[in-house]
């Protein structure tokens, strides 16, 4: 998928823009000599911008208007190093929320809706980008933030809320709480829109048969305004990419190249009129591809895959490099394991140990069962962990972003 000339124009736009602002973005282009672009060739040969880049900017370097303009900022959702901060002019707050308004309505939700938010509020972009496309939608938000699990089922029985937003994580935590109360028939839910974290197939599976509703993912990052810059449609065949905010590329994590549409690679993302802290050729470090041909509802917005991971999300064990995507792909081959689990890494008596947590339902040996996970994932990565079975609700649940890999070693 090739950069069209509108896009050209309003990047070249955004370089002079930042050129002009002497930010910190702006004096790195004015470093590397560029003054604009013209060609699908000459927006290849920009440099990329990485975190680090905006961790540099700390703390509103990256502001390319006047400060009389900011009327927001938002922080990434990290917990290590020095903190991301974007500033946001009101024409960015508008465009993220028609962003978002569009997300809802091709997940074909309604003003007639009640949008029950649980993502959190504050610098963190999640809750505000719901409800601020909910507003713009017109329904009911219902804006209840992460915590609290029984005020959260208590409001989503009294208020007979119809859309439920969450991380996966959250979502699983909520739809077995709705079944260990026996209460799944005062739930009103028909659909949830779920983002902020990398989840599997078999997670997605049991949220939607214990909430019985129909799932939708959506994309997005602080620093590219926050979820809802991207959402998969009825058809479920990729989330499309609202191209006309944001030009999308995937690259070779290694080469930095473009790659063929449908191979897979790193999503890099360049913001086309973004006011407060433009960013071009931002790699984001998720792992996807644009999924070629048009999607069955008609519409021209690219689409990409879901999210298989993160290219620094890798860990090395005894020499071997591990992606926690390996372990839920061999995971999904056992029926009677559920979704959730946890890698520890330690480093004991010289040399490195994995272990694997897993949940199952309890219907097998836990021990033989262990045994045959710990043979299939040696027969994957090359070596052995250790591996536990556990009952059903034994690992913790999290009402933001599941940990799913504790490395000990560094501790």
């Amino acid at each position: 998928m090739k950069i069209n000339e509108k896009q050209i124009e309003l990047i070249d736009k955004q370089i002079k823009r930042l050129i002009e602002s002497n930010n910190f973005y702006g004096q790195k282009l004015k470093e590397e000599g560029i003054t604009g672009i013209n060609s699908a060739q000459d927006f290849e040969n920009l440099p990329f911008s990485q975190k680090q880049d905006l961790r540099d900017a700390y703390p509103l370097g990256l502001m390319a208007v006047p400060e009389k303009d900011v009327v927001r900022i938002h922080s990434s959702s990290g917990t290590t190093g020095t903190p991301v901060i974007i500033p946001y002019t009101a024409k960015d707050v508008d465009d993220w929320g028609e962003m978002f308004k569009r997300c809802y309505e091709f997940a074909g939700i309604t003003n007639k809706d009640r949008i029950h938010i649980t993502p959190g509020y504050g610098l963190w972009t999640a809750g505000i980008g719901f409800q601020n496309g909910c507003e713009k939608l017109g329904a009911m938000a219902v804006p209840m933030g992460p915590g609290n699990t029984d005020k959260q089922l208590q409001m989503m029985m009294d208020l007979k809320s119809t859309v439920l937003c969450a991380t996966s994580s959250y979502a699983l935590l909520l739809a077995e709480e709705i079944e260990k109360r026996g209460i799944g028939d005062k739930i009103h839910l028909k659909k949830g829109v779920i983002g902020s974290e990398r989840w599997g197939e078999k997670m997605r599976q049991r949220i939607k048969t214990e909430l019985g509703i129909e799932l939708y993912d959506i994309y997005g990052l602080t620093e590219i305004y926050g979820p809802g810059i991207g959402i998969n449609c009825q058809y479920d065949t990729g989330m499309h990419i609202w191209d006309d905010y944001v030009y999308i590329e995937i690259i070779d994590p290694e080469t930095g190249k473009n790659v063929e549409d449908g191979e897979w690679g790193e999503i890099v993302l360049s913001t086309l009129v973004k006011e407060g802290a433009p960013l071009i050729r931002y790699r984001t470090h998720d792992i996807s591809r644009i999924i070629p041909g048009e999607c069955p509802c008609g519409c021209s917005y690219p689409r990409i895959d879901v999210i298989a991971g993160r290219s620094d999300d890798m860990i090395k064990i005894k020499g071997v490099n591990v992606f926690p995507k390996q372990i839920e792909e061999v995971i999904a081959t056992f029926p009677e394991l559920s979704s959730e689990y946890q890698i520890r890494i330690s480093h004991l008596e010289g040399r490195d140990t994995m272990r694997l947590y897993i949940e199952t339902d309890g219907t097998r040996d836990f021990v033989e069962m262990a045994k045959k996970v710990a043979e299939k994932v040696k027969s994957r990565i090359g070596f052995t962990p250790i591996v536990k079975v556990v009952e059903l609700g034994v690992l913790p649940r999290s009402e933001k972003k599941s940990k799913r890999v504790i490395d000990e070693r560094y501790q």
